[in-house]
């Protein structure tokens, strides 16, 4: 009691919900572990980290370079998210069921209605995407077209075709633009006619393509071959080869939720929420 004015109150250090949140998400501390070092329940723990507001945060820097792409957890939930790849800050994410064209449309929308200028982006070659975002300089992530090319031939293909085409993309991002494009133009002359061999189906009478999987590889490079390179065509521009500053963080994101197994839907949405907050601050 307050001697002066007669006031009655409790005197007791008050918690920073923020600092909570940190201790918890890059201190990688339990709810028993918190409990213990504030002096509180484990149940006012939980309310205290339920209760706290996700606020978003607009970036002052307004030129960006937009690094996109979309993790998952389980096949049913996901984020979308974008990073600015010059100062590394978070700029905007939205939780999905399935990664949709729409989605990253609406991304971009938002930064440019909160004036952002985008001097480039890249993604993970997406179908449509390139067509969609055409006023804007475009990099497929060479690490991704690297993934596909396994996707389709496996690590290690038996043909002596897969296995040059396979080398060849090794290689993408450890060369230069003319180097690169002058040895699959060499593999492409080289293995036309193999390509192009067909079979015919004896019950149905239609042909098909003996190496599907190995042309899928092949196209797949042909048709991205344009973004491939943009990074290299506008130096000035400061766009990267790859997304691997965003994936990086998805694998720190994963890593840090992997101590905290058992978390409900909605706690892992405020999770990742104020991890990517937490993130933004830090820079």
């Amino acid at each position: 009691m307050c001697k002066g004015c007669g006031k009655q109150f409790i005197g007791k250090k008050q918690i920073d919900q923020q600092q909570l949140w940190h201790c918890h998400i890059f201190g990688k501390q339990t709810l028993q572990q918190l409990s213990d070092k504030y002096g509180i329940s484990v149940s006012s723990v939980q309310r205290r980290l339920r209760d706290v507001h996700s606020t978003r945060i607009i970036s002052s820097d307004k030129r960006v370079v937009v690094l996109m792409d979309t993790t998952y957890w389980g096949r049913s939930f996901g984020v979308v998210v974008f990073k600015d790849a010059v100062r590394k800050k978070i700029l905007w994410r939205k939780f999905v069921r399935h990664e949709t064209l729409s989605d990253y449309k609406e991304g971009v929308d938002w930064l440019v209605a909160n004036g952002f200028e985008i001097i480039g982006v890249v993604c993970d070659g997406l179908r449509g995407m390139f067509s969609m975002f055409t006023q804007y300089r475009v990099q497929m992530c060479q690490y991704h077209q690297l993934k596909i090319v396994k996707r389709y031939l496996t690590c290690q293909p038996e043909l002596v075709a897969s296995q040059e085409l396979l080398s060849i993309v090794r290689m993408l991002s450890h060369t230069d633009k003319e180097s690169f494009t002058g040895l699959f133009g060499e593999w492409v002359s080289k293995w036309d006619s193999f390509l192009r061999e067909r079979t015919q189906d004896r019950k149905t009478g239609k042909s098909y393509y003996v190496h599907k999987r190995l042309r899928s590889a092949y196209l797949s490079l042909k048709r991205n071959m344009p973004y491939l390179w943009t990074f290299y065509d506008h130096p000035e521009s400061g766009i990267p080869n790859t997304n691997n500053g965003l994936e990086g963080q998805f694998t720190d994101l994963k890593s840090k939720l992997r101590n905290h197994n058992g978390l409900s839907k909605e706690r892992r949405k405020i999770f990742i929420d104020q991890y990517f907050k937490n993130s933004f601050l830090c820079v």
